[in-house]
Formats: structure tokens, sequence, C-alpha cells
């Protein structure tokens, strides 16, 4: 059978969400099937194999076992860009940095997908924060996805990703990597720095001990069901300082799920 032909059936659509939910806690609900086979049509083709249902076979095995990252990286939903919703970022920059003086500051953004937001919150820190280089400062930056960390590891961006970068910040915060056309540019090491990525499946146990001053979890719990947005809303208060915040999407308010935060204006929250 043919790669491109290969049908996903309703039964093989149903293992394929169960693997991912139990994995990572996404859920894959029913209209995802045609975005399910697109992305996995690509393992399909690199593996050789013919069918879903070779391939599910595949990924229960011992030799299969690595492939779990593979599906997993090929499900999840990576948009992100440079200060995506500009209002965290305008807050941070108005109402919170101001209030910092402690010399040690933590930050912590969850789904940091190829590192556009914890880039962008680390120019914000340099514009903002005096003396910031005789300051403790750190952005653990995490995401499930390996393919997504390995980008953000490089730091490079196209200049279609950066339309929307203040000009100053280009040429303050990037450098252009050879003379090729689009141009493409680099992080400079003053803003990479400040920033530690590392990967993190937010079901697991979490390393980091805390306290975080700001985390940012945005965008990725739209994709979780209820009860897994309650245990991760409850399991970021505590690795918050109190007075801390917590900021995600602008479409995954907590209105519908029990905690203890403050609400402070549209997707932001202090404890």
């Amino acid at each position: 059978m043919s790669v491109l032909s290969a049908h996903l059936s309703e039964k093989e659509f149903r293992q394929v969400s169960q693997i991912v939910h139990d994995i990572c806690g996404i859920n894959l609900k029913n209209g995802k099937e045609a975005l399910v086979r697109a992305r996995l049509t690509k393992r399909l083709r690199t593996l050789r194999m013919g069918s879903f249902g070779e391939y599910l076979r595949f990924v229960k095995t011992d030799a299969g076992r690595d492939e779990i990252g593979f599906l997993i990286d090929a499900i999840t939903t990576n948009k992100t860009s440079f200060f995506r919703e500009i209002d965290h970022f305008i807050f941070l920059r108005d109402r919170v940095i101001p209030k910092m003086n402690t010399r040690k500051m933590r930050f912590w953004t969850a789904a940091c997908s190829s590192g556009e937001e914890p880039f962008s919150l680390s120019m914000l820190l340099q514009e903002s924060v005096p003396n910031i280089d005789v300051k403790d400062v750190l952005i653990l930056a995490t995401d499930i996805s390996v393919t997504m960390l390995k980008r953000a590891r490089t730091a490079t961006y196209g200049e279609g990703a950066l339309g929307e970068l203040p000009a100053a910040y280009l040429r303050k915060y990037f450098i252009q990597v050879g003379n090729e056309r689009p141009r493409t540019y680099r992080v400079a090491d003053k803003i990479t720095s400040k920033v530690r990525l590392a990967w993190l499946n937010l079901m697991d146990t979490w390393p980091m001990k805390g306290p975080f001053n700001v985390i940012f979890c945005r965008n990725a719990m739209i994709y979780f069901d209820r009860d897994t947005q309650q245990t991760l809303v409850r399991r970021f208060w505590d690795l918050l300082e109190t007075g801390g915040y917590l900021f995600v999407g602008h479409s995954e308010g907590l209105s519908s799920l029990e905690h203890k935060f403050r609400y402070v204006q549209p997707a932001i929250y202090k404890k």
C-alpha cells in the first residue's frame, strides 16, 4: 500500500489519541483525524511503512520505543513567534520588573517551542532590568519536542520570523548569518546566555525546585483535558514565590478551574 493512500481508521485514531494522552496529557478530540493522518504519514514514509496499523504495532515493541518521541513530536503543535501576545510583555515591563529588586531572578517558560518566547523574555529583561549583568538572572525554557528544542539551541531564525520585532531589537540582539537571501539571523550571546533550554514532559516529575518569580505556560494547556489543566495549575502554584505571576494564553483563562490565584487581567494571575 502507498503511504500517501494509507487510511487512518477510527480505531487507529483512538489508539494514537490514547498513546498521546497517556504520555503527555494532550487531548486529541474528534475532528483531529486529518491532522493526525497528515503528520504521521511523514513518519510512515520515513520508516517505509505502508499502514498506520503497522506503525502502531511497531511503537508497542521494544524496537519501537524510541519512535514514541517522534510520534509526540509530530502531533504536538508548535506555533509561536517573538513577543507573541505582546500585552503580557508590556505588563511585565511596566508592572512586574520594576518591583523585582532582588539580585536573583527566576523565570520559567513551560512550553518554549523553538525558543522565540524565552528569547523575547531575555530581550525584555535586557532592556528593562538595570545592571542586569551583575544580577543572577535565569530563564528556564522547557518543551516536550526534541525537534523544537534543537531549533531553539541553534538560536537562528529566518527574517520572516522576525517581522514583528522592533527594528532596534534586530540591530542590538541579532547577528546576521551569511549573505544569502532570505537573510538568516542568530540571537546574540548576551540574550541566549540567560536562557537554559531543557527537555521536559509536563506530565512527569519536575526536577526544578523553584521558586520562580514568573511562569509562562501559554497556549499549551488548551490541548489538555480539564483534569490535566487542574493538576498543572496546582503544580505551578507550588513552584511560584508568593507574589509571583502565572501567564497563560489568552484563550486559556482559569475561570473553569479551581485555583488559589488572584486574577489580575486577562490571562495573568498572581499568587
